[in-house]
């Protein structure tokens, strides 16, 4: 199968690494040149990536086409582009639902909206599709866990809640910075950090089954650290605040 990414972004450049550290069998990948930098690291990397002349080029040759663009620039240029009704089109596009899509490409093609990140680069992470498809779930299941999404609009809590990478990255850099001031070494305080948040993050995916509520309890001890921690956090309203950045970030999906 031949596949094509309309957009050469960080995505899509997680999305091809993790491909060739997976199983899956592809015969080629066409990418579009808007990103030049990332296009041909891609293309020299891998023999089987190849940077297509332009998009209509891409379309061309693939049989399922990525989009993996900002909402902005695909109001611009999906309605100029020609795709099959044979093609499968899966996209990455936050702010576009698929009513709008088909507007732009066409009533008749199969399209599913996926939500993958970076940590697919490693097969690892999420992936959150819209509706649930047997084909585009066998892809992603390949490089990280596949969540399937019957209602769209709910598909948009899974959307916000994504936005949160950069937030848990500023996190660890606040506690990083914080070990380096008091004479830690910047390697070593990384280390620490990154494996203590991997550590608590594996246990509560192997306790996922049980509320949350339950790691929060047991985590705690009686006027112990974590406890005093917790508790100033959330006398400052901390957790309030982030609450808050959810439904700021939601209000701005429902606008579209």
């Amino acid at each position: 199968m031949n596949i094509g990414f309309i957009g050469t972004g960080h995505i899509t450049y997680s999305i091809i690494l993790g491909i060739f550290k997976s199983k899956l069998k592809i015969k080629k990948i066409f990418i579009s040149p808007r990103n030049k930098i990332i296009a041909k690291k891609l293309s020299k990397r891998f023999k089987k990536v190849t940077i297509a002349r332009d998009n209509q080029q891409l379309i061309n040759k693939s049989s399922w086409v990525f989009l993996a663009i900002t909402p902005k620039v695909g109001s611009k240029i999906l309605s100029k582009l020609n795709f099959k009704k044979s093609q499968k089109i899966v996209s990455f596009i936050s702010t576009i639902n698929i009513p709008q899509l088909k507007k732009y490409i066409g009533n008749n093609i199969k399209i599913v909206r996926a939500i993958p990140l970076p940590p697919i680069s490693n097969n690892l992470g999420p992936i959150p599709i819209c509706p649930p498809d047997k084909q585009v779930k066998g892809f992603f299941s390949k490089l990280g866990t596949v969540i399937e999404i019957n209602n769209e609009e709910l598909s948009k809590n899974f959307w916000v809640t994504s936005s949160m990478m950069a937030a848990f990255y500023e996190l660890l850099k606040l506690l990083s910075d914080w070990l380096v001031k008091r004479g830690v070494k910047r390697n070593e305080a990384q280390k620490y950090i990154t494996s203590l948040f991997v550590a608590l993050s594996e246990d509560a995916l192997i306790n996922s089954k049980k509320d949350l509520k339950y790691l929060v309890k047991s985590s705690q001890t009686p006027r112990g650290l974590n406890e005093h921690v917790l508790k100033y956090l959330k006398k400052a309203g901390f957790y309030r605040r982030y609450s808050k950045s959810l439904n700021s970030v939601l209000k701005r999906l429902n606008k579209v």
